[in-house]
């Protein structure tokens, strides 16, 4: 019981920072920088109390009454029409809209043009309720001729571009609600099934089988899953995703593959991505396994001995050479804090939205050759240098998609609350300290 209560406070952990990050995402994506508060949409909608943002295509508000109760829903015409501008620049309106989606006003939020102009247009009340009782989709495709919509005198420019951004906006989200792609299976999904079935063929078959066939599954791994494919888990992938969304429909492989990476080992025990798919894992081990073959040759020339067999399970115990050069008790440990501290860096980056590129921290964008960054190609290139002086190095030292995929992993009943436990809490006060700082700046606005 000990052991299910401290994996599923392990998954909770993870499952709560991700929320954290997509909460902030969806606020900056909606709100933006000025954030809209809701005593501006009271005209409207008198008992309006809170807004709080829609994670859809619609990119809009819910308004909420004390209670919590939905009132209405509010949209701006921008950033989504940045295009459309009037006699010297855009201008952003808000369409309020009551529960059954009709709209009840428009109201302008800001402008950047002609301040004379805008001034005209919001004391014109006739223009201003054209589109009142209109639905969305009925407001998306409205005709603005036929409907007799035209500019206000003296302030036509502007009045049309607020007309014209008020059914782009409208019809923009309408469309991308519309166009959701239904979920389908292209060949490299197929086929990263196929990896993901071999992957559990040799982490749990039998071990003569994982023996005879590991170096060239291994081989196989770096090229398909590296070269050809690029699908590698990363910290940039895992970010990306909880920002934006999961893509269930176009790259359901992927999908899968990152599950498979969370729940078998979080399940089993198994470090399944790690030992069994990483190409880059594959690559490091492959490099040892180079060094340990030289150092064997070498070895028989000079003693006129035979060379050994490499130990398959445990390459670092080879005799010869040395499984890794000396290193005191303290720079070991400063180096397997390191992920621990890339996992810190990346989830400052994607709470903040500082615009740091996270494939630099991580080696693997490198086997993307064609679009891989000199950040991407520096840390697998020492990556694979290090790993020729001891086993596994970049795993050890430098990956935090590892630490994070070790830290979800079951240890059988002996396992126990540790430091790393501690530390994982630690960075969700963090989390939750830098969504606060997103979300009180907007209670302040609201006056909450």
């Amino acid at each position: 019981m000990k052991s299910l209560v401290l994996q599923l406070y392990r998954f909770a952990v993870v499952a709560v920072i991700a929320w954290l990050i997509r909460d902030v995402a969806v606020r900056q994506r909606i709100q933006g920088e000025s954030p809209l508060m809701a005593s501006e949409v009271v005209a409207f909608l008198p008992t309006a109390h809170a807004l709080r943002p829609d994670d859809s295509a619609r990119d809009g508000l819910f308004v909420l009454d004390r209670a919590g109760r939905e009132l209405g829903y509010v949209v701006r015409t921008q950033p989504r029409c940045r295009d459309i501008i009037g006699y010297a620049g855009v201008t952003n309106a808000l369409i309020v809209l009551d529960p059954n989606w009709k709209i009840l006003g428009l109201q302008i939020y800001a402008s950047e043009d002609t301040t004379s102009y805008v001034h005209d247009i919001s004391i014109d009340r006739r223009f201003l309720k054209k589109w009142n009782a209109l639905t969305w989709d009925a407001a998306a495709d409205l005709g603005l001729k036929a409907a007799g919509i035209e500019g206000v005198s003296g302030a036509t420019m502007t009045s049309m571009a607020i007309a014209q951004s008020v059914k782009a906006r409208l019809r923009l989200s309408r469309d991308e609600l519309a166009a959701r792609v239904p979920l389908r299976f292209a060949w490299r999904d197929y086929a990263m099934l196929l990896v993901l079935a071999v992957a559990a063929l040799i982490a749990f078959g039998k071990p003569e089988r994982r023996h005879r066939w590991k170096r060239p599954y291994q081989i196989a791994l770096i090229v398909y899953v590296g070269f050809i494919a690029g699908d590698l888990i990363a910290q940039k992938l895992f970010v990306g995703w909880t920002r934006a969304g999961i893509p269930w429909t176009t790259a359901p492989g992927l999908v899968l593959l990152a599950a498979a990476a969370l729940i078998v080992p979080w399940t089993t025990g198994k470090p399944f991505y790690c030992h069994h798919i990483c190409p880059h894992g594959a690559a490091q081990e492959l490099t040892w396994n180079f060094r340990l073959m030289v150092g064997r040759a070498l070895r028989a020339r000079l003693t006129g001995s035979p060379p050994t067999e490499p130990d398959e399970e445990h390459p670092s115990r080879q005799k010869y050479p040395a499984p890794a050069p000396a290193l005191s008790a303290s720079v070991i440990r400063g180096l397997e804090n390191l992920p621990a501290g890339l996992i810190v860096l990346t989830l400052v980056v994607a709470l903040l939205a500082i615009p740091l590129d996270l494939a630099g921290i991580e080696p693997f964008a490198a086997y993307i050759v064609r679009s891989a960054g000199i950040a991407t190609l520096v840390v697998a290139a020492v990556g694979l240098i290090a790993s020729f002086f001891v086993p596994q190095a970049y795993c050890r030292f430098g990956c935090p998609t590892g630490a994070l995929l070790n830290f979800v992993r079951h240890r059988g009943t002996t396992d126990r609350f540790s430091r790393r436990d501690f530390a994982a809490l630690a960075l969700v006060a963090l989390a939750v300290l830098l969504n606060w700082k997103h979300l009180s700046v907007i209670f302040w606005l609201q006056g909450l």
